[in-house]
């Protein structure tokens, strides 16, 4: 089987691209399933559950988040609401929500994880120790992917290892920009560094290149607005035996306007 993890959607730019290819993607049969980081989908920052709609219909099977799980705000009322959606599992528990999801189709089933790391981020707990008590609550037949929300490229890496062969993939997000270092770690775990980003690409990650300068070179605060323009898809396909939990290729995706 086949999975499609999709790094970080970009306001609409992004929606739309995804909307357009995905379908495509499944309808083909290039890929079984759909993983979608989705932190960013509302006009840069945040979702709605009108928008993880769109997205299901649109072919997702299951949503991510990350640091901006909240930038939406009346998101908070609406998590708990919302199936197959996950935000970070390391979040303090009287948050609102789950960290994980058990995604069950026509002729398999996977587990979602969504963690969030401390490197240079908002406090949260230990994304390692929170690893392993999700890990141990998850049954122990079937597949887990995790989307680790981090920033740096050690702790990524690190973390990668900290769970190989009790995972079927590993994939970063956040960073926006996909690596280049997709590959099967010594105990059979996928692991790519970070998946990339669904948006606009003339732009500094997504945002409009005007105030995103003006910011450097002033050091004045200003309003990043999506920027507008072509888009591209990135993400990663995982080929994996449901049956063993084990992964046998990672490759890097993308579809470029």
């Amino acid at each position: 089987m086949k999975i499609l993890m999709i790094g970080d959607v970009v306001g609409n730019p992004g929606r739309k691209i995804f909307k357009r290819e995905v379908k495509k993607l499944k309808d083909s049969g290039r890929v079984d399933a759909v993983i979608v980081n989705a932190e960013n989908s509302a006009a840069g920052s945040g979702i709605t559950a009108a928008l993880a709609k769109e997205f299901f219909d649109a072919g997702a099977d299951a949503i991510t988040l990350g640091d901006h799980t909240w930038g939406q705000k009346e998101f908070a009322g609406q998590i708990g609401g919302v199936e197959k959606l996950v935000r970070p599992a390391n979040y303090p528990g009287e948050c609102p929500g789950k960290g994980w999801t058990l995604v069950t189709m026509p002729t398999f089933r996977f587990a979602v994880v969504n963690l969030q790391g401390r490197v240079f981020m908002q406090p949260v707990e230990c994304p390692f120790k929170t690893a392993d008590k999700v890990l141990n609550e998850i049954p122990k037949d079937v597949p887990v992917f995790i989307d680790f929300h981090a920033e740096a490229t050690s702790e990524k890496i690190t973390f990668g290892h900290y769970v190989d062969g009790r995972v079927t993939a590993v994939v970063g997000t956040h960073t926006h920009v996909q690596t280049s270092d997709a590959i099967l770690l010594p105990k059979g775990t996928a692991y790519l560094t970070d998946l990339g980003m669904t948006g606009p690409y003339i732009s500094s990650i997504g945002r409009d290149l005007v105030p995103v300068t003006k910011r450097f070179i002033t050091g004045m605060p200003g309003r990043f607005e999506v920027a507008e323009g072509p888009s591209v898809l990135e993400g990663a396909i995982i080929d994996f035996d449901p049956l063993t939990k084990k992964a046998s290729s990672i490759e890097t995706f993308r579809i470029r306007e």
